[in-house]
């Protein structure tokens, strides 16, 4: 059974979610925000993209799972039942239904995850998205967080391994 996972990168570093993705073996990273731009350095499409692709990591962005504009101010709102509805209502349209195939296709082949900015899966929409995929390809869901400090105890690995080599 294939799994996909999912990630926010609400508090993350750049370095840090390309690092957890690569321990968790995520070969595409499929972006379900509507507008993929940040605030937040490296997550803007174009730099994140950029990043990933240095990193062997193929970056897929699917506007239509996007949670739409109205959705995310109920969320915002802090109400959820309308966010859900309103969102799962979006779901049902003719692009969201494509990008749903697409989003099966590239799962079904290789290791891929979902990502949006919240860091708690539970208040996003991506959870929805993946639930549905689930239901109908049989995947499993992981719900992946960034590990603070990956990227630096994987540099520091490597050095040591590059030092251990050099004498060993």
């Amino acid at each position: 059974m294939n799994t996909i996972h999912t990630i926010g990168y609400e508090g993350a570093v750049i370095d840090d979610l390309i690092a957890t993705l690569q321990m968790a073996e995520v070969e595409v990273l499929i972006d379900v925000r509507d507008v993929p731009v940040s605030r937040k350095r490296g997550f803007s499409k174009k730099a994140l993209a950029e990043a990933l692709e240095t990193a062997g990591i193929r970056y897929v962005h699917l506007k239509a799972l996007g949670d739409p504009k109205p959705g995310r101010e109920a969320a915002k709102r802090g109400d959820m039942d309308g966010f859900r509805a309103i969102f799962n209502s979006h779901l049902k349209g003719d692009d969201a239904q494509e990008a749903l195939h697409v989003a099966i296709d590239i799962s079904s082949k290789t290791p891929a995850c979902l990502l949006c900015y919240e860091r708690d899966h539970m208040g996003c929409h991506r959870t929805i998205v993946a639930k549905e995929l689930a239901d109908r390809k049989a995947f499993s869901v992981r719900h992946l967080g960034v590990r603070e400090g990956l990227a630096k105890k994987a540099r520091q690995n490597e050095f040591l391994e590059d030092r251990v080599a050099a004498f060993g």
